[in-house]
């Protein structure tokens, strides 16, 4: 909707008006996001909007920090609704809760499930991108195609540099992508290429391979520069890995999808190798989509379609493998070229401490300090007083921010009683005074984005164990969590009670 027409008069001459002419400097565009906390005026902003429409920030990204369970994946699964409405299309590319899968489900997009078991992803297929090539034909349509190789080169790559733990060889990267080359043009454009038949390939050592590793014709040569990839890639096929590569894709990206949510929650917080293959698969899956869809409408063939990425929990995959940072990285230096925005989720900036490198530590701060918008929810006063220093906080601004991070009060009624920085954000730009916002979420948000599923009580599974003498235990039948009906009859939860 476009924004309403705002006048500005004396409080004498809009006196009867009041308080739809109380200017408090608000924003307008956007996605309605809550109230001005001091003012009650409404506040509408995203990072597409800001940047395409209102022209606040010059690069279209949010960076959101705060303490857990302040609603923070709740206020950017609001973006996520409110762009789709405009015609944006969401891309979640790695839930690892999953937090945004029932949100997809219900604006009608795709939910692709990734682990172990249910559902893999082929890193050689070509996907979106492939198809496009073939679609656009020409000169556009061979850069496409030389543009995919080079995402599925990375890609294997970037699955060797998981098992092994350090990165490919030089030389190494070349017989893979001479092995790629006879691959593709060898096989009939209807069958897709596997990882099995790189195997294959340095097991029968064809010339273009051989001319790579400068063998001379020394089969032992040959061997002793090929066995360490070879290693490596039998490590991905029946290693930690455990095959969710090894196989066709289970589900491919539908291009033309009102949104897409890759669910890795399957896999176990544990398994982080898997974990970091799986988001690096996704984000290459993701990301090859949306240039398939631009070289598309370049051509004239498909309508031009912006992107929306959510990355929550950022802190997970950037402790899995260094290369998950780098690609992150990449995406915040080149999303206003991709037509893209994104948005980013962790706790706090101490996060980006942790990672193994100085060069990593570099990169992930750099991501504050790129994002046009910063979006902080209750956070301690030491990481108020250091988030300052990048993005420009106020004395007024870090205390209040600080406040928010308070727990509860000791209710004395025994009802459960939020957390005061529950639904408080301050939304920073540039070096602007910042916007605090209260956000009030609707009966079905609260449905769909429920992010404490398995601490919700039900009183039916304990009463209905208690009556063939089990012990009584809290969760939903057979643990699938609630039901539509469950969840209708009460989104909040508030009249189960303790089971047993």
């Amino acid at each position: 909707m476009d924004s309403p027409t705002m006048w500005r008069a004396t409080t004498v001459q809009a006196c009867g008006l009041w308080p739809f002419a109380a200017g408090s400097g608000a924003p307008m565009t956007g996605v309605p996001l809550g109230q001005h906390l001091f003012t009650g005026a409404t506040v509408c902003g995203d990072p597409l909007s800001w940047f395409t429409r209102a022209r606040y920030i010059s690069n279209p990204s949010l960076f959101m920090l705060g303490m857990p369970g302040l609603g923070k994946s709740t206020l950017v699964n609001r973006m996520l609704i409110g762009l789709s409405a405009t015609g944006v299309v969401p891309l979640v590319l790695g839930d690892l809760k999953p937090d945004y899968a029932d949100t997809v489900r219900a604006l009608g997009g795709q939910v692709i499930s990734i682990g172990r078991g249910v559902g893999g992803i082929n890193v050689l297929d070509p996907g979106a991108m492939g198809a496009a090539a073939v679609r656009i034909g020409g000169e556009a349509g061979q850069a496409l195609a030389a543009e995919a190789h080079g995402r599925v080169l990375n890609m294997v790559a970037a699955l060797v540099t998981i098992v092994r733990g350090r990165p490919m060889d030089d030389h190494e990267l070349s017989v893979l992508s001479a092995c790629l080359h006879h691959l593709r043009e060898r096989t009939p454009g209807d069958r897709t290429l596997l990882l099995p038949d790189l195997l294959r390939v340095l097991n029968e050592g064809p010339d273009r391979v051989r001319a790579v590793t400068l063998d001379r014709g020394d089969d032992t040569r040959y061997r002793d520069a090929v066995d360490p990839l070879h290693r490596s890639l039998l490590g991905i096929l029946d290693g930690p890995l455990g095959g969710t590569f090894a196989s066709k894709t289970s589900t491919r990206i539908d291009p033309n999808a009102p949104a897409v949510c890759i669910d890795i929650s399957r896999i176990g917080e544990a398994d982080t190798q898997l974990t970091a293959a799986a988001m690096l698969a996704a984000w290459s899956d993701g990301l090859g989509t949306v240039a398939a869809s631009h070289a598309l409408a370049d051509a004239g063939l498909a309508p031009r379609r912006w992107f929306f990425t959510v990355l929550d929990e950022l802190w997970r995959p950037l402790r899995a493998a260094s290369g998950i940072v780098d690609r992150i990285d990449a995406l915040t230096r080149l999303n206003r070229s991709l037509g893209l925005g994104d948005a980013k989720i962790t706790h706090t900036l101490k996060d980006a401490e942790a990672l193994g490198t100085d060069s990593d530590r570099a990169k992930a701060r750099g991501f504050v300090e790129r994002a046009g918008m910063v979006v902080c929810a209750g956070l301690p006063r030491a990481e108020m007083e250091e988030l300052g220093k990048v993005v420009g906080l106020s004395r007024r601004e870090i205390e209040l921010v600080s406040s928010w991070s308070s727990p509860p009060g000791w209710a004395s009624a025994g009802v459960n009683e939020e957390p005061p920085g529950r639904g408080r954000f301050l939304i920073k730009v540039g070096g602007r005074p910042g916007i605090p916002i209260k956000v009030a979420i609707t009966d079905t948000e609260r449905m769909l984005h429920d992010t404490n599923t398995r601490w919700t009580p039900n009183e039916y599974v304990g009463e209905a164990e208690a009556e063939h003498g089990a012990t009584p235990r809290i969760g939903w039948p057979d643990d699938r969590g609630p039901t539509e009906r469950d969840r209708t009859a009460d989104p909040a939860g508030a009249s189960g009670r303790w089971a047993g």
